[in-house]
C-alpha cells in the first residue's frame, strides 16, 4: 500500500467571541434610519452625527414611555382614591326604624358632601351640626350653645360623645375662621362622626 502523502490540514475553529464591527453597525443601523426619515439625518456626516441621530428617535421613544408612565399612575391613583377614600352612605332606608324626618335631613347632608364644591361639604357639616342640636334638644340636654349641652352629656350615657365633639370641632373652625380651607377628606371624615352619632340613638 502506498504511503500517504497529501494530507488535509486540520481545520482551525475559533472559539473566542465574535469581534463586532460596533462602527460598523451603528453605521448600518444610521443609513436604515436616513432612508426612513432623511430629513432628520442628511446633516450627519460624522461618527457624532450618526449618535445624535440614533439619539433623537431613542429620546423619543422613551419619551413616549415615560408619558405612557405617568398616565398610568394616574390611573392607579384614582382607583386608590375609589377604594381608600372615606364614603359616606344613605343613612336612612324606609325599611330602618328611625326618624324619618332627621334621616331626610341627612340625606341632604350627603347630597352636599359629594358635591365637587368646598362651600356645599362646609353646609353639609352645617347642616348635620344642626341635627346633632336638635337630638341634643330632644334628649333633654340644656345649653346655649351645643357646646354647652355636649357638656352635660354623662359619657356613659352617650358612647359616641367624643366623636361628636370631634365633628363638632370641625363646624367651629368652619363658623368662626374666616377662609378656613376644609378638605373634601376632612369634610367626610366629620360627616361620618356625625352619622356614628345619629346611629348610636337610632335616630337615622
Amino acid at each position: 500500500m502506498p504511503p500517504v502523502t497529501d494530507i488535509d490540514p486540520i481545520p482551525v475553529v475559533s472559539v473566542g467571541p465574535p469581534e463586532i464591527d460596533l462602527l460598523g453597525f451603528l453605521e448600518k443601523i444610521y443609513h436604515q434610519l436616513a432612508d426612513w426619515s432623511p430629513a432628520i439625518f442628511s446633516g450627519a456626516k460624522t461618527t457624532f452625527g450618526i449618535l445624535v441621530g440614533i439619539s433623537l428617535p431613542l429620546s423619543l421613544f422613551f419619551v413616549i414611555v415615560i408619558v405612557y408612565c405617568v398616565e398610568q399612575l394616574k390611573y392607579i391613583r384614582k382607583k386608590e382614591e375609589l377604594i381608600y377614600d372615606t364614603k359616606v352612605e344613605p343613612a336612612y332606608q324606609e325599611t330602618s326604624a328611625g326618624d324619618p324626618a332627621l334621616s331626610h335631613r341627612f340625606e341632604n347632608v350627603i347630597r352636599h358632601i359629594e358635591s365637587p364644591n368646598q362651600n356645599d361639604w362646609k353646609q353639609a357639616i352645617l347642616e348635620a351640626d344642626m341635627i346633632l342640636d336638635d337630638i341634643l334638644t330632644g334628649m333633654g340636654y340644656k345649653g346655649e350653645s351645643i357646646g354647652e349641652k355636649l357638656k352635660r352629656v354623662v359619657s356613659g350615657d352617650f358612647k359616641t360623645i367624643q366623636d361628636a365633639w370631634e365633628a363638632h370641632k370641625v363646624r367651629n373652625q368652619i363658623a368662626h375662621e374666616p377662609g378656613f380651607n376644609l378638605t373634601h377628606h376632612d369634610a367626610l371624615q366629620a360627616v361620618n362622626l356625625y352619622k356614628k352619632v345619629f346611629e348610636e340613638f337610632y335616630y337615622i
